[in-house]
């Protein structure tokens, strides 16, 4: 299983995102994606290179929150392209 989530980072130049995917087992960072906009691109970059630096099985989970990038159709379908399974909490839960 991995969970995906985006931070909030100040820098000089104003207001920096970052989103990271994590391998719940190793707990490990797998990759992670920096942009000024917080956006379904920033999102796909990282879920994009964990896809291609692990290549993983169908049926793997991604945990993530019920933001807008992770629940749009956009994002749905890249993760059924790769039989990837999402997995979101509930609305109002951390």
């Amino acid at each position: 299983m991995w969970a995906g989530d985006v931070t909030y980072l100040k820098a000089n130049q104003g207001w920096m995102y970052l989103t990271i995917i994590m391998d719940l087992y190793s707990r490990r960072v797998i990759s992670w994606s920096i942009s000024r906009r917080m956006t379904i691109d920033l999102i796909e970059r990282a879920l994009q290179m964990s896809i291609n630096i692990r290549q993983p099985k169908a049926g793997l989970m991604l945990h993530s929150n019920r933001g807008s990038q992770y629940t749009s159709g956009r994002f749905s379908r890249l993760l059924s392209k790769h039989k990837i399974i999402a997995s979101m909490n509930g609305v109002g839960l951390v």
